[in-house]
């Protein structure tokens, strides 16, 4: 019986098509055959199924079982001069097309796009991510993708539609409006940005582009090290700050231990460079003088420096703010 149930005979009065995954049209095998008066049309759920007479479409039906007469062809009739119905079989093409959504579809820039990014400058852009489509606007499609098939797959037309998306995203991209850390982190709104700038290419198919995701937008690795790095950067700010930082979390630690800040000689060494630095260089320009004089007690009840260098820098510190 094969895919069409079609009954093997000269006269076609049965006419219907189960649909497979992934199959987006298929036209009914007519040759040498004609439809009788009265054949039977099944259309499914999500189906519709054109008529054509020489190229020229004429009826459409949608789901539902059909009677195929006069009255349910009433531009086949006309252009085939019906004046009183017909009682003998005549020809037409017959093509079924299905509507369902096509989902669980990849989609990638196969190439980096090169994107003028206004904080790093010109940097290569890679996406991938997933979508969704169905046809919805069946003559559009019929001429300008089914055309003269038999059959056509979602898996035929998938590189035309994936060429269309990475043409949209890549004219969508290279404005450089938007920074890329900010696209990264706001994928849901650069997804329907991304939707709407490929909708019209699907439109001139017949297709809607029925959903459309970013699931990773990334940079080539050396990029991603740079900015990695330049991040960490202003993480740490001013490296000589952060040693000290590291000096005196090394003090506290030492002092932690048994026997106190003498018990870790690397430690106490290291509070005595910092206590140096403290008690000799100058303070940062606009640094506190209280809170100088709370960080050199500090220094003191640890050890790091001695009483002399404290009441020394104090007297100092005291002098900037009477």
């Amino acid at each position: 019986m094969g895919l069409f149930g079609f009954l093997s005979k000269q006269l076609v009065d049965v006419i219907d098509w189960v649909d497979t995954p992934g199959t987006l049209a298929a036209r009914h095998p007519m040759q040498g055959r004609e439809i009788q008066n009265g054949a039977q049309l099944t259309v499914r759920d999500g189906q519709v199924a054109f008529f054509y007479r020489e190229g020229q479409l004429a009826d459409a039906f949608h789901p539902g079982l059909h009677t195929l007469e006069t009255g349910t062809l009433p531009v086949l009739t006309a252009l085939m001069h019906w004046d009183k119905g017909f009682a003998s079989p005549f020809k037409a093409d017959v093509c079924f097309f299905s509507q369902k959504e096509q989902t669980g579809l990849k989609w990638g820039t196969a190439q980096p796009i090169t994107v003028r990014d206004p904080e790093f400058g010109a940097i290569r852009v890679r996406a991938f991510g997933s979508y969704s489509f169905r046809i919805e606007q069946v003559p559009a499609f019929a001429v300008k993708m089914m055309g003269s098939l038999e059959r056509l797959t979602v898996a035929e037309i998938e590189p035309q539609l994936r060429a269309a998306i990475a043409t949209a995203i890549a004219a969508a991209l290279g404005t450089g409006d938007i920074a890329f850390v900010d696209l990264a982190a706001n994928q849901a709104a650069l997804s329907d940005a991304l939707k709407a700038a490929i909708d019209p290419a699907f439109a001139q198919w017949g297709l809607a582009c029925t959903s459309f995701y970013i699931e990773s937008l990334s940079l080539p690795e050396a990029v991603q090290a740079a900015i990695d790095k330049a991040g960490a950067m202003r993480v740490v700010g001013d490296l000589d700050r952060y040693a000290r930082f590291q000096r005196a979390e090394a003090i506290e630690a030492a002092a932690a231990q048994p026997g106190g800040a003498a018990a870790g000689g690397m430690g106490f060494a290291a509070g005595i460079a910092l206590g140096q630095e403290a008690a000799g260089a100058p303070p940062a320009a606009g640094e506190d003088p209280v809170a100088q004089i709370e960080k050199l007690h500090r220094l003191l009840t640890l050890g790091a420096i001695t009483q002399q260098e404290f009441d020394a820098k104090k007297s100092e510190l005291l002098g900037r703010i009477r």
